[in-house]
């Protein structure tokens, strides 16, 4: 269990994130045309998972932004900004926002995303959300960076995010 803030009061997760080192647990998520994604669709491929709470939050809709934006000069890298929204919600979002350089997926089909990568919110006002965090996996789905942003209402380090890849 992993303890983060929500506007100061603690909530907690279930489960821990997986640590630099290890293997990222593989995934399916659902892309906002509902078709699905995999991590093995990624193989070869260095992966940024930016992992949010909901898209329709500002600090959420900023990171969405800020990566898209930063995939545009990261070669052999994809994006992938995943929240138990729903997929129409992402589609409006990114047709509104031009999001075009980054992957917007959806966890609401795959409880187990949030539980094996340690980011299912347990308790508080935003329980059965993710937790804002992270990940970066080289080509072979090793972890060489993890962020658990312990407030839920701050933007993660994109620096040592992007830094990791370099």
């Amino acid at each position: 269990m992993e303890t983060i803030y929500f506007q100061g009061s603690p909530c907690h997760t279930y489960g821990q994130m997986p640590r630099v080192g290890e293997k990222a647990p593989c995934f399916t998520l659902v892309r906002t045309d509902l078709q699905e994604i995999r991590c093995t669709d990624f193989l070869d491929t260095r992966v940024i998972l930016n992992i949010f709470p909901s898209i329709d939050t500002d600090v959420c809709a900023m990171s969405v932004r800020r990566f898209n934006k930063e995939a545009a000069s990261l070669p052999d890298v994809k994006i992938i900004n995943v929240s138990m929204d729903l997929p129409f919600a992402a589609r409006r979002f990114c047709a509104a926002e031009g999001i075009d350089n980054a992957i917007v997926a959806s966890a609401f089909r795959s409880p187990l995303f949030a539980q094996k990568y340690g980011l299912q919110i347990i308790d508080g006002p935003l329980a059965g959300l993710l937790a804002r965090a992270v990940i970066v996996m080289d080509r072979n789905r090793n972890i060489i960076y993890e962020e658990l942003v312990p407030e839920i209402a701050q933007e993660p380090d994109y620096k040592s995010a992007i830094a990791s890849l370099q």
